[in-house]
């Protein structure tokens, strides 16, 4: 049984911080791209950052500079590190394993990140 439980998600003040943290299980983590995307209300979910089995990684062009995604295969974990937050990164933030090859595709259920003074 594959799952995907992220965590670290909260209220922060704009121009904070927040580290978001994916933990997998159920799949071989090390050859899987590993994603986070997220949902604002009203609008559709939207690519944050990812990282693929080789380390390189892509960010969305409103989070470049700001954000940083990185893996750890050893604990099958995936980070997201968001700095200098803005009210406009408010969203829900989900975890996403992707296997092209395959057509593996798995979510978590997501962590509330709000951006707010």
């Amino acid at each position: 049984q594959v799952q995907l439980v992220e965590s670290g998600g909260g209220l922060v003040q704009p121009g904070g911080s927040l580290r978001l943290s994916c933990a997998a299980s159920g799949i071989r983590f090390s050859i899987y791209a590993m994603g986070w995307y997220r949902q604002a209300p009203g609008k559709q979910r939207e690519l944050v950052a990812r990282i693929f089995s080789s380390g390189s990684t892509n960010y969305a062009d409103s989070v470049k500079g700001r954000f940083t995604i990185s893996r750890d295969n050893a604990n099958n974990r995936v980070y997201l590190q968001m700095n200098s937050l803005k009210p406009e990164d408010t969203a829900v933030y989900y975890c996403n394993a992707h296997l092209s090859w395959a057509r593996d595709d798995y979510w978590g259920q997501g962590t509330q990140v709000t951006v707010s003074s």
